[in-house]
């Protein structure tokens, strides 16, 4: 999708996040989860706007040389429209700007389109952390990309 902007996430943002957060996840972070995010040393947390609408946030961090993609959503009615992959790209650049070398993050085990966009950035399965998600309890995999 062209003319996707991204930016910084801001306090007036979460009210757009959050709804897109409960549409997304079985169990969603919370508003005091997401302004934590925004304040906390080492969080890199952006924003996809296409025109004026939100539709789609990334929250990460890095801590000296290792980073972990927290939280990533899309609106589901801007899903497929290469919103996530713009995402995922600012932040592997912006994390690889600050010389991180390892970058990882969970994911559902049943989350194949998920899973299928990691891997296109070369993502790989590195573990099983079990039971690791409620409602409903499922696996999670554990993904890493060598930097």
């Amino acid at each position: 999708m062209t003319g996707v902007i991204i930016r910084e996430m801001h306090e007036s943002d979460i009210p757009e996040v959050l709804e897109i957060e409960r549409m997304s996840f079985t169990t969603p972070w919370s508003e005091a989860v997401f302004y934590n995010e925004i304040y906390r040393p080492f969080s890199i947390t952006r924003v996809a706007f296409a025109g004026e609408k939100l539709v789609g946030y990334i929250c990460a961090n890095q801590i000296i040389d290792e980073g972990h993609i927290l939280n990533l959503a899309v609106h589901p009615d801007y899903r497929r429209r290469s919103i996530a992959s713009t995402l995922v790209e600012g932040i592997l650049k912006e994390l690889k700007d600050c010389e991180c070398r390892v970058l990882y993050l969970e994911v559902r085990i049943s989350n194949h389109a998920a899973r299928k966009l990691y891997e296109g950035f070369g993502f790989k399965v590195v573990g099983i952390r079990k039971c690791y998600y409620v409602s409903p309890i499922e696996d999670a995999v554990i993904m890493m990309l060598e930097m």
